[in-house]
């Protein structure tokens, strides 16, 4: 008898790690249902979902590349934020073969976070790295917690994008390349600021060069969240451990934003309980 069934879709998809979080949690809360790995090319992406759609064991898919900006004028009920960010990664049947279009990197990428969320501070800002898809997710999820903005992009034309319409008083854009120089930038007092510096690009990456940033524009105190996670530890994040600099890795936000389409796949909150196994099946 067929089971219900989510998949990832995208081109190329062998690289993708959604398979190996949903059936870990899959396993772990007993549901019978798939989890599946999908090749759909660029141009296939709308026969597919009509195919999907009549299936009443289909119960949506997650999209990675090409598909998460094609995916739109498809949807029936894309949420605001998916408007805002311009991109979904998360697509579900909303009924009468309709369907409805969700972006969780925001969600995903705020969820390690959080604790230090729930703090008051003077001031929020941070410093991101890159323009593309992630980035605007980045932009989205910060700008709604109160973070003051400097958007750094190879094409400076990017990045200047990203904080148009932002209060310019507080939001900046800048070439990438400004940032590989060393500064000698007085920080004040940062006592009850949090500051961030995020990559969302692909330097470091296995197999890329590393991020061109030089330690002095990262401000004493400051968090590095490196959404890259193959490999976990990036070359940035390793010479900010070294610096005394707390460090996230990408398999939180890839955890996170994980959980949040689990739920709309399979209607039960994944099982978060056993993260640390996770992180060990991911790492292997």
């Amino acid at each position: 008898m067929a089971r219900p069934f989510a998949e990832v879709i995208g081109d190329p998809i062998e690289h993708s790690k959604s398979p190996s979080i949903h059936r870990f949690w899959l396993e772990k809360t007993g549901l019978d249902a798939e989890y599946r790995r999908t090749r759909v090319a660029a141009g296939a992406l709308a026969e597919h979902l009509a195919e999907r759609r009549s299936d009443p064991n289909w119960r949506g898919c997650n999209l990675t590349m090409p598909h998460k900006r094609s995916v739109l004028p498809l949807l029936a009920a894309p949420e605001p934020q998916v408007a805002c960010i311009g991109a979904a990664n998360l697509v579900i049947p909303a009924g009468d073969g309709a369907l409805a279009g969700h972006n969780s990197d925001a969600a995903g990428f705020l969820e390690p976070l959080r604790p230090l969320l729930a703090r008051a501070h003077l001031f929020r800002m941070a410093r991101i790295f890159g323009a593309g898809g992630a980035a605007r997710a980045v932009v989205e999820a910060l700008r709604g917690e109160g973070f003051a903005l400097v958007v750094a992009a190879r094409r400076p034309e990017q990045a200047a994008r990203l904080v148009e319409g932002l209060d310019p008083q507080f939001n900046h854009s800048v070439a990438l390349d400004y940032f590989a120089d060393p500064t000698d930038f007085a920080y004040d007092d940062r006592a009850g600021i949090l500051d961030l510096v995020v990559n969302t690009t692909p330097l470091g990456m296995s197999g890329r060069s590393a991020l061109p940033i030089d330690f002095s524009h990262v401000p004493p105190g400051a968090i590095v969240y490196d959404i890259v996670y193959e490999p976990v530890e990036t070359p940035l994040l390793r010479e900010a451990r070294a610096r005394g600099h707390r460090a996230i890795d990408g398999l939180g936000m890839l955890i996170g934003q994980a959980a949040v389409a689990f739920e709309h796949f399979f209607g039960v909150p994944a099982p978060r309980r056993h993260d640390a196994e996770l992180r060990q099946v991911l790492t292997r």
